[in-house]
């Protein structure tokens, strides 16, 4: 691991969770999630599993928040839940749920934590879900208004705030693969998805800077794209699949327009007078959050746009079947701030891995994560040794917890958790962390 010294004495360290993967849903008056019905259903999730109970961080927070504080991290980056605070998305706000996170910010600033929060990271309330969701226009409109109702009550201690995690997942994923909550296979769902997560994203942006608060932002996930050969037609798919997954969503943000790659399958589908939002979506931001985890390598395939073909590649492998390639993350912080951000700050918001995990003995010998972080923070110093204003480097995540549709079979924690006991033990990582951040 590196040391904390050989960093800007500024560069902060941090841990990340998200809100319905930890906290544990049926608590506090929180309302019904697309996420809870999607789990329901037969086959979306590995044992019809639910974020329910996940790591009963409701009321477990003061056990969690000791152990970010005690690795010697900086920042805690932690998500709200609408559905909590707003069970039906709109209307009524649960008082419990906005209490839960006001303790909770409270209980960060006491052990010295800089809390930065991201207000959606996926659970969509179901009321809203029914009222067609991400595909619905009147969702930027819905979501500002929640972002006012939540920083109302602790926008004043928040050290930044993103509006939404990883729109690729929110759109793309949920919406044209089907991976994800709301299950979704329609094109024209997509573009309509695709297109309101921005606006919704610059909505939460302007009504936020209205009320004052600062250090607001942005955070996508990348993947890098690997053609698996230089034939013309596998490059043409590599830069398609580029193009939808790491171009679409900053290209809006950053320079209000979409790549031409995505438009000449996704035009067509796009809401009339899409043109007219790009005001909107590029609402400046303070900085920019790059989540990446590893890269696929793809190809052509015949058929429908996007004529993509992913491939199994020859690297190394996380327990989620991802290719560990370090110097994709190196490029991609590059590449933002020479194409986008130019200047601002960027932070790495999310990188770890899944590993299989066993406690033996009251331990947790996890060397494959610690190789993974090791490389992964070699490729951040290169960058700020380049000039590039990298400001914070959050590793995901602090817990095992739920993991979307493989419930809770993949670990990506830095601290193990038994799920029928709820019992906490740190791991080889987490105690590793603790050395190389000691001041």
């Amino acid at each position: 691991m590196i040391i904390r010294s050989e960093y800007p004495a500024d560069f902060l360290f941090g841990t990340a969770t998200s809100a319905y993967q930890i906290e544990g849903h049926k608590f506090g008056g929180a309302g019904s999630t697309h996420w809870d019905s999607f789990a329901a259903t037969e086959g979306n999730v590995v044992g019809s599993e639910h974020g329910q109970l996940a790591c009963d961080h409701y009321h477990r927070f003061e056990e969690d928040l000791d152990l970010v504080a005690a690795a010697g991290f900086d920042t805690y980056r932690f998500s709200t839940s609408w559905a909590r605070v707003i069970p039906d998305g709109v209307g009524s706000i649960n008082q419990q749920g906005l209490d839960f996170y006001d303790r909770l910010t409270d209980a960060m600033l006491e052990r010295g934590l800089k809390p930065a929060v991201t207000l959606y990271h996926w659970e969509m309330p179901s009321a809203l879900e029914d009222r067609g969701g991400w595909r619905n226009p009147d969702i930027a409109k819905w979501f500002g208004d929640f972002s006012e109702v939540v920083m109302a009550r602790i926008g004043d201690r928040m050290f930044s705030v993103a509006p939404i995690n990883e729109p690729w997942c929110v759109s793309w994923l949920s919406h044209f693969e089907g991976a994800h909550a709301p299950g979704l296979r329609d094109i024209r769902a997509t573009a309509r998805a695709m297109h309101n997560v921005l606006c919704a994203h610059g909505t939460a942006i302007t009504r936020m800077r209205a009320l004052g608060i600062k250090n607001l932002g942005a955070v996508c996930n990348f993947e890098y794209a690997n053609p698996i050969d230089d034939k013309p037609e596998n490059c043409a798919a590599a830069a398609r699949y580029d193009a939808i997954y790491n171009r679409f969503f900053m290209g809006g943000i950053f320079h209000k327009t979409y790549p031409d790659l995505v438009l000449e399958g996704l035009e067509p589908f796009l809401p009339k007078k899409w043109q007219d939002d790009f005001d909107l979506i590029g609402a400046p931001v303070d900085w920019c959050g790059i989540n990446y985890y590893t890269r696929s390598n793809l190809g052509h395939k015949e058929g429908a746009w996007p004529n993509i073909q992913a491939y199994e590649g020859s690297l190394d492998k996380t327990e989620m079947g991802w290719e560990i390639y370090s110097d994709g993350l190196f490029d991609f912080i590059m590449r933002t701030h020479q194409e986008y951000t130019r200047g601002l700050p960027i932070y790495v918001t999310e990188n770890g891995m899944a590993n299989d995990d066993l406690v033996e003995n009251g331990t947790v010998n996890d060397d494959a994560r610690l190789r993974y972080i090791s490389a992964h923070l070699l490729a951040v110093l290169k960058t700020i040794k380049q000039g590039v204003p990298l400001a914070g480097y959050y590793v995901w995540s602090l817990l095992d917890n739920y993991e979307w549709t493989l419930g809770y079979e993949k670990r990506f924690g830095l601290v193990h958790v038994d799920f029928k006991t709820q019992k906490r033990t740190p791991k080889k990582s987490y105690l590793a962390w603790k050395l190389a951040l000691k001041r």
